[in-house]
């Protein structure tokens, strides 16, 4: 062998995973991923029929307990469309706990949690995925409960702005679902500690939102730190554009729209980073 490496075959480097793909080609695979991943979730929703009724009615035996308080107490009309609404928003929040933020901490007690990490999809692709199947599949339950709940009550609306209350209510969820994609991460490393987690959380969300009554009764302060949470300026931006004689919002409806709007690049944001972290520590430590 010359000293010069003269006459050597030059050492072809091993290939390691997938070819490297063309930005279309990344872009389409984890679309597809999504879309598989949403697929299972939209199937779900019809398939056992006999659960629509219990998500439908245990709801609303929930929030008739407080439209009965109030009506004891002689408030107006339009809290029992409070109630009603959170009690429809509750459908968005328990699927964001339980099969968002904890998703990941079920795949690793499953022993699938490698493959996600291991395919060349993009967990955020995976992740987005859930989130829209889990929209479709709270949206059938909320959507119910809303209008049960609405013709056993009357309750009469008075929405002042269609597009804006569109507006509110998908800034709410898709600052909402970022959220559960960050604490889906957070909750995997805390391991087994993941479960008693969502369900501590549970029950102050539920006050801290003001899931059944108005968030600004919390006080100014108390409701402030609440903001943090998407579901707490979503309701009330959503109240104050659903019920236009009730004057109870905490915040003018246009800073809660543009707090929502920063909620989401910033939870998003977030959501990346804590799943590139995740992936790239599975990868170093064999998961």
């Amino acid at each position: 062998m010359d000293s010069d490496g003269a006459g050597q075959t030059p050492v072809q480097p091993v290939a390691t995973g997938l070819p490297d793909l063309t930005f279309g080609q990344r872009l389409l695979l984890n679309l597809r991923a999504a879309r598989a991943r949403a697929y299972v979730r939209v199937v779900a929703t019809g398939r056992e029929l006999t659960w629509l009724a219990f998500e439908v009615a245990l709801p609303v035996l929930a929030a008739a307990a407080y439209v009965y308080i109030y009506e004891a107490l002689g408030a107006p009309a339009s809290y029992t469309g409070f109630v009603l609404l959170g009690g429809a928003m509750t459908a968005y929040w328990m699927n964001v706990l339980w099969s968002m933020a904890t998703q990941f901490y079920w795949e690793k007690q499953s022993g699938i949690l490698e493959a996600y990490f291991l395919s060349p999809a993009s967990p955020v692709a995976v992740m987005l995925g859930m989130a829209a199947g889990g929209v479709f599949m709270s949206t059938a339950r909320a959507a119910s409960t809303l209008t049960v709940g609405s013709l056993l009550f009357g309750v009469r609306y008075e929405v002042t702005s269609v597009p804006l209350a569109i507006l509110a209510f998908l800034l709410t969820l898709t600052a909402l679902y970022c959220l559960g994609m960050l604490c889906s991460s957070l909750f995997l490393l805390y391991g087994r500690e993941a479960w008693h987690m969502a369900a501590a959380l549970q029950e102050p969300i539920y006050l801290a939102s003001g899931f059944y009554f108005p968030v600004k009764a919390l006080g100014y302060w108390a409701a402030l730190a609440a903001s943090a949470l998407p579901l707490t300026l979503g309701l009330d931006a959503m109240r104050q554009l659903m019920f236009a004689a009730a004057d109870v919002g905490f915040l003018p409806v246009t800073w809660e729209l543009s707090a929502l709007g920063a909620m989401t690049v910033v939870y998003f944001w977030l959501a990346v980073r804590s799943l590139a972290a995740m992936e790239h520590m599975a990868k170093r430590e064999g998961g």
